[in-house]
């Protein structure tokens, strides 16, 4: 076996096509776009290659290839260091991702070892994979139950043998991501509908979905909502509005804005439920690349209809607003406005870690359940050392 740094025509080629020879035989199988992984890599696009405000470091990344004797690709890695998180750990702590490799244990032993020594020489004591440079929301974690679902969109895909070459080489899970599922099936439960009906008749409250609403008024809804829900959580960062502009944008070109929700008390916004179309169910027809081929496909797909699961990326109520019922009368609403419309058919709530009890609870009590797990695994290079699991997030204390 041959192990090569992408970073020529070929090797960058056989690095990206990799996926299509692994997954030749699964049909259930959908490939991430090639424009999406490029961006991960470019320092054009990914900020994390900028200077960080705080520390002035820049993210550092690498890929390689494994080829076979007969100079057959049939491996690849990606390890990288991202300035924001590697040293907010208890050890510093760097990444791998985008890992593909035949069922060869000593192939990834070889591709491992490569980006564990790789983020050594760097000054990294740990490895946490397979994970993104960048969001938690993209190319994040390992599948490890459910293989029969189609996958979400930039949700990560793998054979079930990719958990026992992982922990051959010493990676345990950190922890695990819950993905939640709801069917339009399943009817709101009465108490969510007496909620619902209080609030409806709430001079105060009004309930809306963003139909007629500027990028600009979404973004400000969703900064507000998001930085009064979350304010209590432990190392939670105010989110400013032209981060939250920044996402909006991102989202226009394929958002339905049916599907962005919230709730206003005195019009000030006070909780969402910010769904997108799953988009797998076009890109299923793409084939990985959204050339202007691919473009044409999507923009077909689209204006037909075809998407009928609904993502939810984000489900928020103000703190001072929690525990009053706002989740159910969010479902209600989602009910009324786009179920019985048959606009859509399920909803696949994006992941939660097993460590957000908190959160765990509301998608039980909304009736949603654990239909797919993957796993963020780590790995501490001192092998000696005790290993724990990510902590369970608590509520700051007043």
């Amino acid at each position: 076996m041959k192990l090569i740094e992408a970073k020529n025509p070929k090797s960058m080629h056989d690095w990206m096509r990799l996926p299509w020879s692994i997954y030749a035989n699964d049909s259930n199988w959908i490939p991430h776009l090639k424009q999406d992984i490029e961006k991960v890599f470019d320092p054009e696009r990914n900020k994390l290659f900028r200077p960080d405000k705080e520390t002035g470091k820049v993210a550092e990344a690498i890929r390689w290839v494994l080829y076979d004797d007969s100079n057959k690709a049939i491996g690849r890695i990606a390890a990288f260091i991202n300035p924001r998180t590697a040293w907010t750990e208890k050890q510093p702590t760097g990444g791998m991702g985008f890992f593909e490799c035949i069922n060869n244990q000593e192939a990834a032993i070889t591709l491992l070892r490569a980006a564990e020594d790789w983020l050594a020489a760097r000054g990294m004591h740990a490895m946490d994979g397979p994970i993104n440079l960048g969001d938690r929301n993209q190319f994040w974690g390992l599948l490890i139950e459910n293989f029969t679902d189609a996958p979400i969109y930039l949700t990560n895909y793998n054979p079930a043998y990719y958990k026992d070459l992982l922990e051959g080489y010493g990676f345990r899970v950190w922890f695990n991501q819950l993905f939640f599922k709801r069917s339009v099936t399943v009817k709101a439960q009465p108490i969510f509908h007496r909620k619902y009906n209080q609030l409806k008749v709430d001079p105060d409250i009004r309930i809306h979905d963003c139909t007629g609403r500027s990028v600009e008024q979404i973004a400000e809804d969703f900064c507000t909502v998001y930085n009064d829900a979350w304010v209590d959580h432990e190392n939670h960062k105010a989110m400013e509005l032209s981060a939250a502009l920044k996402i909006v944008k991102a989202m226009k070109p394929v958002m339905d804005p049916r599907l962005l929700i919230f709730i206003r008390h005195k019009e000030r916004p006070i909780a969402m439920y910010i769904s997108l179309p799953e988009l797998n169910e076009i890109f299923r027809h793409v084939n990985g690349d959204l050339n202007w081929i691919g473009k044409l496909k999507f923009l077909w797909h689209k204006w037909r209809g075809t998407v009928k699961t609904m993502t939810g990326i984000v489900f928020g109520v103000a703190k001072a607003w929690q525990g009053k019922g706002l989740e159910g009368a969010l479902i209600v609403f989602a009910e009324k406005t786009v179920v019985e419309k048959k606009l859509y058919r399920d909803t696949i709530l994006t992941w939660i870690g097993d460590f957000n009890p908190r959160m765990i609870k509301v998608c039980q009590n909304l009736d949603a359940v654990n239909y797919r797990t993957l796993a963020t695994y780590r790995l501490l290079f001192d092998r000696s050392l005790p290993f724990e699991r990510h902590p369970i997030i608590e509520k700051k204390e007043k």
